[in-house]
């Protein structure tokens, strides 16, 4: 705790973390005294462990988080277009804890918040996915689908 310096930490007389107690520097090497952050070390002091996700441990794996953001700014880059975003679905599916949106272009985003699975939307293709899928999509997981040509 000697290390934080937070001026939340040092206002609340170290009772609260403030933003330091989640800004421990990305992982970059599986071992070295900062994972590679750097040769003088962190600022502050990362968890052991840490190293398995680095982006060394990461890259190249299907699966991993890595992964799936550079899948995502590829796809964004290819989808960008006009900005428009529709709502789709009802106020009961907002409520359960669905996000639903369609961009122009023909590509939904749909995040489920809840704590149960909910129907896939039949809209098209997956393009992108948080997690695995069946004709569900389950708790804490969002899903990119590109529209059907008709």
């Amino acid at each position: 705790m000697d290390v934080l310096q937070d001026p939340t930490w040092e206002r609340s007389g170290h009772r609260v973390k403030g933003r330091d107690g989640c800004r421990v520097p990305l992982p970059w090497t599986r071992g070295g005294h900062s994972y590679g952050f750097g040769a003088g070390g962190a600022w502050l002091p990362q968890p052991e462990g840490f190293g398995e996700l680095s982006v060394e441990a990461q890259e190249g794996r299907a699966g991993s988080t890595l992964e799936l953001y550079r899948e995502a700014l590829r796809l964004r880059r290819e989808l960008q277009g006009d900005e428009t975003v529709e709502w789709q679905g009802s106020v009961a599916e907002l409520s359960a804890g669905v996000l639903h949106f369609r961009r122009a272009g023909g590509w939904h985003s749909v995040t489920n918040l809840s704590s149960a699975a909910v129907p896939l939307p039949a809209v098209g293709e997956v393009l992108l996915s948080s997690g695995p899928l069946s004709n569900e999509l389950p708790p804490d997981t969002t899903v990119w689908l590109r529209e059907a040509d008709e």
